[in-house]
């Protein structure tokens, strides 16, 4: 059988889907990462974070790089971080590189067959574009992000605003989603599932990768307190959720984990006062969305991949 072959474009470092998100991809079954990049850089921070997780999973084989710079002037605000002293057992130093690099493992990944998967803001896939105009029309790419239908009722009434990963990089959102032809996993959707306290214990016994989600998630859930914050007041969300798995249900979806409905919409994107809104339009370009989640199935699927036990 024929591995897989996937490229995970991440801006591992803030908040903790993103390693939620390649924990499970090192464990996943007949699975190909072709390459690694981070976007919304700093000097190589973010890729030298990939580079220790890697590491522990003794899977250096796999090539990475760090994309865009925020030195680039590309992002809305300057992404932060968390105290590393917190989220890591030790200081980590930056993997920088050209961002050149970056785009090059793009490119090979894209003309070797990779489904392509971004879960940070969109700038690297733009650069490509802009480098290589009209590769990413013929790519499988799936992007985190989007925000087309509302919320369901039972889960954080989060409006536009949110969907961080395009509205951090406007320009380059509404040239990716124009120019190529994505699967959208929208946050009203991602924010379906959760990072559980109950996942804790397993993710602890579950070697050094889990140990570290498991530090993370601890400082994570002081600092956020989602559990007062959502899991008291939404009905449809876990009583011990710590955070939501945006960037884990991307890949899955992307690698066909069938917990999901799809419809393809025609879909405009327009830029008004600086946001980016994506709107179902008769003119729009025929776009594939994911619509429903059974969000308590892919929360177990996720620790048991993980993990390797079962809720």
């Amino acid at each position: 059988m024929t591995a897989t072959k996937l490229h995970l474009d991440t801006d591992l470092g803030g908040d903790i889907d993103d390693l939620c998100a390649l924990a499970m991809l090192l464990k996943w079954p007949d699975l190909d990462i072709t390459c690694i990049t981070t976007v919304a850089e700093e000097h190589g921070r973010r890729a030298g974070y990939v580079k220790y997780i890697l590491q522990l999973a003794e899977r250096q084989d796999i090539p990475l790089a760090a994309g865009a710079d925020v030195s680039l002037g590309c992002y809305r605000d300057k992404p932060g971080y968390p105290e590393e002293r917190d989220y890591w057992p030790e200081p980590i130093a930056p993997a920088y590189n050209p961002l050149d690099d970056a785009l090059d493992l793009l490119k090979k990944s894209i003309e070797q067959g990779a489904i392509l998967v971004a879960i940070g803001p969109y700038t690297n896939l733009a650069l490509l574009e802009r480098k290589y105009p009209g590769i990413l029309a013929g790519a499988q790419i799936y992007l985190m992000g989007g925000y087309i239908y509302p919320v369901r009722d039972g889960f954080p009434q989060w409006g536009n605003d949110m969907d961080y990963n395009i509205q951090l990089d406007v320009p380059s959102a509404k040239q990716v989603i124009e120019t190529c032809h994505p699967t959208l996993l929208p946050l009203s959707v991602t924010v379906e599932t959760a990072l559980r306290r109950a996942h804790l214990p397993g993710l602890r016994a579950s070697g050094p990768i889990g140990e570290i989600i498991a530090r993370q998630a601890e400082a994570f859930a002081q600092f956020f307190k989602n559990e007062e914050q959502y899991g008291k007041t939404c009905a449809g969300l876990p009583d011990d959720i710590i955070n939501f798995q945006h960037d884990p249900l991307a890949c899955a979806v992307a690698l066909g984990w069938d917990g999901v409905a799809f419809e393809k919409v025609p879909l405009k994107v327009e830029i008004e006062d600086g946001w980016l809104y994506e709107r179902i339009d008769p003119m729009g370009k025929p776009t594939r969305i994911v619509t429903r989640v059974d969000g308590n199935k892919f929360n177990g699927f996720w620790y048991n991949v993980v993990t390797g036990l079962k809720m």
